[in-house]
């Protein structure tokens, strides 16, 4: 088992890319801690995982809070007295031109897909330092590296993702802290998010693949990042996409 006796926390990990890395983690040995907005997703996901021999918990949160990100972090900590990877997979999108975005979107979007990030890291190292070290992994995706006319706030959200987990990943490294921070950046994947594409048979043509990614494509990315097999990779761009950035 890739995780054995590993303690992961993961955010958004009531459906799509967060569930299915939940699952994997939970398979490979790990005990994972479930965090999702959505309680009952949330728990249906955590009873199947027990239905199956792992281990799991479920705790309610809001990524873009951070009085709740101390109070899963401290949670996590009584339990397990250790944490030992963290994935940030919460994310909302809308598409949008630059135009068509309120200032409301804007702010909606980059709180959960920005902020929680952010607070995911940051209280996620220090509880790690505690323990020895770990492995962050923040989900952005593909339109950080190309962009999208579409999708502004979402990008620029992703964006400031990519260059969060670099600073991160450095500082981490040049502390000797033991911990490293990487990013896994998936093009158009089969998840409840996509659900509002109207032209999907478009969408699948920009990929040189011809199909979209599962959500399980993208969880083995993670799972290599999080486990020891991945000890020499720290601030690196891990591109999950069936070739669309090589285009």
């Amino acid at each position: 088992m890739r995780l054995l006796e590993k303690v992961a926390l993961i955010t958004g990990a009531a459906s799509g890319i967060g569930k299915e890395t939940a699952l994997l983690f939970a398979k490979e040995g790990a005990k994972v801690v479930l965090t999702d907005i959505h309680q009952e997703n949330g728990l249906k996901a955590v009873e199947w995982i027990h239905s199956a021999g792992g281990h799991a918990t479920f705790i309610k949160h809001d990524v873009s809070m951070e009085d709740e990100w101390k109070s899963v972090i401290q949670t996590v900590l009584q339990t397990y007295e250790r944490l030992d990877v963290v994935v940030n997979s919460a994310g909302i999108g809308k598409f949008a031109a630059i135009e068509d975005t309120t200032f409301e979107l804007w702010h909606q979007i980059l709180s959960v897909n920005l902020d929680g990030p952010f607070l995911g890291t940051k209280y996620g190292i220090e509880a790690m330092k505690r323990t020895g070290g770990g492995s962050i992994i923040n989900v952005s995706s593909i339109v950080s590296i190309v962009g999208d006319p579409g999708l502004v706030a979402y990008s620029a959200s992703k964006g400031g993702v990519d260059l969060l987990s670099k600073s991160a990943a450095l500082y981490c490294a040049k502390s000797g802290t033991g911990i490293r921070v990487n990013t896994v950046h998936p093009a158009y994947i089969q998840t409840p998010m996509m659900s509002n594409i109207e032209d999907v048979d478009y969408v699948k043509s920009l990929l040189p693949m011809g199909h979209f990614g599962e959500p399980i494509d993208v969880a083995n990315g993670i799972l290599y990042l999080a486990s020891d097999e991945s000890k020499f990779t720290t601030g690196s761009q891990l591109v999950i996409d069936g070739g669309y950035c090589a285009q």
